[in-house]
C-alpha cells in the first residue's frame, strides 16, 4: 500500500462529539462510521437534527416526520448514539440566520463538546452540487461554534437558560473536497456504519436506483482509506480552535 497521504485525526482525547447536520440521514452518509468508531471507546456521542426531512419522501410530511423520526432513531443505535435532538425548522427550505445559530450555539452549550463534526457547506461538493439545506446548516454551525463560546453574543442563552459560554476544540468538516485527517474505521465501525445507513429503508427506498449501503459505504470508504494507508476511512478538514 502507497504511504499514506493524510494524517489520522488525533482522537484519543475526544470525550464528546456533537454532529450537526440538515436531515435525518445526513450523518449516516459515512461519519456515522467514524461515530462507530467513537462510541467503542467510550467517547460520548450527540445529534442535533436541525430539521425533522419532512419533505424528503413521496409522502404527506406528517406520516414523513413518523417514519424518518424511527428510523434516525434505529440509525443511532446501531452507532450506539443515545443523545438524540431534532429541531423543527422546515425541511427543503432552511435558511442561515441568527435565530438557526442560537439554535445550535444553545446546543453546544448544553452538551459541551470538545468536538463539533457538520457537513460541506460548499456548493460543489465531491458527490455534485450540494443541496441547500447542507449549505445553510454548514455555515451556520461554523458561526454557532464561534457564538457558543462568546459572552455578548446571544447572552440572552446564559441570562434567560443559564447556559454559559462553551468552547469547542476542534471543528470538524465532513464531506469537504480538501480533507486533512482521517478516522480508520475499518471493521467492526465501517460495518455499523453500513447498518446505520441501511436502517433509513424507506428513505432510501424513494430514492430510485441508489446503491445499497455496502455498496455506497464500502466504496467510499475505501477509497478514503487509500489516502489514510489503512482499509476503510472517513475523511474531514479538521481545524484545531484551541
Amino acid at each position: 500500500m502507497d504511504a499514506p497521504k493524510l494524517e489520522t485525526l488525533p482522537d484519543a482525547d475526544f470525550q464528546r462529539v456533537l454532529c450537526v447536520v440538515a436531515h435525518p440521514d445526513d450523518v449516516e452518509y459515512g461519519t456515522s462510521a467514524a461515530v462507530a468508531a467513537w462510541t467503542s471507546r467510550g467517547i460520548e456521542v450527540a445529534y442535533l437534527l436541525l430539521t425533522a426531512g419532512e419533505a424528503g419522501m413521496q409522502r404527506l410530511p406528517e406520516e414523513t416526520r413518523v417514519v424518518r423520526a424511527g428510523e434516525q432513531r434505529a440509525a443511532c443505535d446501531a452507532v450506539g448514539v443515545r443523545d438524540l435532538t431534532v429541531l423543527d425548522h422546515p425541511d427543503g427550505m432552511l435558511v442561515y440566520s441568527l435565530d438557526l445559530r442560537r439554535d445550535i450555539a444553545r446546543r453546544i452549550r448544553q452538551f459541551r463538546p470538545d468536538v463539533v463534526v457538520t457537513m460541506s457547506w460548499e456548493v460543489e461538493a465531491p458527490w455534485g452540487l450540494n443541496q441547500a439545506d447542507h449549505r445553510a446548516a454548514g455555515l451556520a454551525c461554523l458561526d454557532a461554534v464561534r457564538d457558543a463560546d462568546n459572552t455578548w453574543v446571544f447572552p440572552e442563552l446564559a441570562a434567560d437558560e443559564g447556559l454559559s459560554k462553551w468552547g469547542a476544540t476542534w471543528f470538524l468538516v465532513g464531506g469537504d473536497a480538501r480533507p486533512t485527517h482521517g478516522v480508520d474505521v475499518s471493521g467492526d465501525p465501517l460495518e455499523r456504519g453500513i447498518a446505520s445507513l441501511a436502517a433509513h429503508a424507506a428513505y432510501l427506498a424513494d430514492l430510485p436506483g441508489h446503491p445499497t449501503p455496502r455498496d455506497l459505504l464500502s466504496g467510499s470508504t475505501s477509497g478514503a482509506g487509500q489516502a489514510l494507508g489503512v482499509a476503510n476511512a472517513v475523511l474531514f478538514r479538521a481545524h484545531k480552535l484551541r
